[in-house]
């Protein structure tokens, strides 16, 4: 069976290694230079996006910023999974706010601005602190700006308004305003429903951030009534979607409520533990999915957590010396803030996974590693 994924990153790549035991082939349409590739080996070139189409069997994507023509061809041959509409969704806070509206699902009180006039009513409307972002273009903590005072108002505006003069010739750009959330931890819950309607979840997993981006997530025993709650979220969007594949939702957890922070319509970042903490990984599921084959075990087998490695091309080889950590590499050259790989650790309790992650703390360098061992030492403290 031959699958074409739109996008050519560490996403492809690793659906491409998770499914080659099941002799599927997976080839990837890289949108920066409109050909297709072998995720594995880039410079391995099989032809047009047109060529690919006709290559495969199924046609997928890694991430949701794809241009509307590329995902009109694609839709129109019948073989795109999830729809184009899905992956729209993710890729414009706008429709994403509509679709949790309509599913009843719980998020932040906001206001979608396109003017000066929409920035004032949503200050008007909505309390203070805001974190504004973009509806297109934000992701990673890029896109976005925080207002916490009335007297940045004006200042925030002429970022944003530059922001939108600065777009791209077309196309039409607004911001999503949110009132901030006290929340109390953030959690993601990766999941996969088949054409049939199917739905598996994975278990809600503890995500912790710097700059805005993910570096450490945690999957550990479940807290069943939150799990409920997650899983009742994600079949009502995936069921609205009439959606394929893998799905993320990202949570705020308030006290014992979730509220939907985003959505993402593919395989995600805080679901790369499942690489060693579940029978089948969100990778292969993705691709199960996609492809009408059976999905597999979603449960937590031991306790996981993956360390996002930004910026840096090498870590010391002495993380491999802890027990049951495996290295991921995503073949990238090195970029300040880039995604460059991530390191899966495991253990056969929390204790026990906590020991070895300050054990990983302790070999990995603390300036690029900085909140790790501050997180660590809280995520211990959580179980004494």
């Amino acid at each position: 069976m031959n699958v074409l994924v739109l996008g050519a990153g560490q996403l492809a790549r690793m659906m491409a290694l998770a499914v080659k035991p099941l002799n599927i082939t997976i080839r990837a349409f890289d949108v920066g230079s409109g050909k297709v590739v072998d995720p594995l080996a880039s410079n391995i070139v099989f032809g047009s996006l047109e060529q690919g189409i006709e290559f495969a069997d199924f046609i997928t994507a890694e991430f949701e910023h794809i241009d509307h023509q590329t995902l009109a061809l694609c839709q129109a041959s019948g073989k795109l999974r999830p729809s184009s509409q899905a992956i729209k969704v993710g890729g414009d806070r706008r429709l994403e706010k509509q679709l949790l509206i309509k599913c009843g699902v719980a998020n932040a009180e906001h206001s979608i601005i396109a003017t000066k006039a929409d920035f004032d009513q949503a200050l008007n409307n909505l309390s203070l602190p805001l974190i504004l972002k973009s509806a297109l273009a934000g992701y990673d903590g890029k896109g976005q700006w925080r207002l916490k005072d009335k007297a940045q108002a004006a200042a925030t505006w002429h970022d944003i308004k530059a922001f939108f003069d600065g777009g791209e010739q077309g196309v039409k750009h607004a911001v999503v305003a949110e009132q901030m959330v006290p929340f109390d931890r953030e959690v993601s819950l990766v999941g996969a429903r088949d054409s049939q309607g199917n739905t598996v979840v994975y278990p809600l997993t503890e995500n912790h951030h710097t700059n805005g981006v993910l570096s450490v997530s945690i999957a550990r025993e479940i807290n069943q009534a939150l799990q409920a709650q997650a899983k009742q979220m994600f079949d009502s969007i995936a069921n609205e979607l009439d959606y394929i594949g893998v799905l993320a939702i990202e949570f705020f957890q308030v006290g014992e409520q979730l509220l939907v922070n985003e959505i993402a319509p593919r395989v995600h970042n805080s679901g790369h533990w499942t690489q060693q903490g579940a029978d089948t990984c969100q990778f292969e599921n993705h691709i199960r999915a996609v492809c009408d084959l059976p999905l597999g075990s979603t449960e937590l087998v031991r306790p996981s957590a993956m360390i996002n490695i930004l910026g840096e091309d090498h870590v010391p080889n002495e993380i491999l010396q802890v027990a049951s950590t495996t290295l991921h590499w995503y073949g990238k050259s090195k970029r300040a803030g880039r995604k460059m790989g991530h390191i899966n650790v495991s253990g056969n309790s929390e204790q026990q996974l906590a020991s070895r992650l300050t054990q990983l703390a302790e070999i990995l360098p603390a300036a690029t590693f900085d909140e790790l061992n501050p997180y660590v030492t809280a995520y211990q403290q959580q179980l004494s």
